[in-house]
């Protein structure tokens, strides 16, 4: 059996592989660990990143401002409806008393009464009081009528609302007697001027 001399020393088989490894290294250079790839935001988040969190006070304030004024506007056209839709329902309700009271006054058949007038207590309060004038007209039987209306309304006070109309109403039971006789001899003396028949 051979013995190996002292200053041949036997090698280590993990000492020689431990430095191979660290020699490669050196060799190589430094390690560098490979950086990571920055994902792409995707455009939802980009989106919800610009949105403001909360609003500044000029936009509160303008925002209120904005509503206060349709606010105003709203209301008063509103209101407006209202005092129109009631002057209409008021304008009905009188044209109602006014044709009712003439109505009244076209079925008298004496004219004493027609000239005195008459009143009456109308719905929801309302008081109606009317009056009329006669004037003869050329012709016999036919008058010139001049209706005057007044409606009050108790609920609500204030002064009455006055209704004047003018027209002509062929009433025999209206006219006098004499003069029905001579309004009817001026109309035969009128005819026979026409026809060249005067009277001499």
């Amino acid at each position: 059996m051979d013995v190996l001399p002292r200053d041949h020393p036997t090698e280590n088989p993990v000492k020689n592989f431990r430095s191979s490894i660290f020699d490669s290294r050196v060799r190589a250079g430094p390690v560098t660990t490979p950086s990571p790839r920055l994902r792409p935001q995707s455009p939802i988040a980009n989106r919800q990143s610009k949105i403001p969190k909360a609003f500044s006070l000029l936009e509160v304030l303008v925002a209120l401002m904005i509503f206060a004024l349709s606010a105003v506007v709203l209301g008063s056209t509103y209101v407006n409806v209202l005092n129109s839709y009631e002057a209409v329902s008021r304008g009905n309700t009188r044209d109602e008393d006014v044709a009712f009271a003439r109505s009244q006054m076209l079925v008298m058949t004496e004219r004493a009464k027609v000239e005195a007038g008459a009143e009456f207590d109308s719905l929801d309060s309302r008081h109606v009081r009317w009056t009329a004038t006669l004037a003869s007209t050329s012709l016999p039987d036919l008058f010139t009528v001049t209706f005057v209306c007044e409606v009050t309304d108790s609920a609500k006070g204030g002064d009455p609302e006055k209704t004047t109309q003018t027209f002509t109403v062929l009433r025999p039971t209206w006219s006098d007697a004499t003069e029905k006789t001579q309004l009817r001899q001026a109309v035969q003396d009128r005819i026979a001027e026409i026809q060249g028949k005067t009277k001499k």
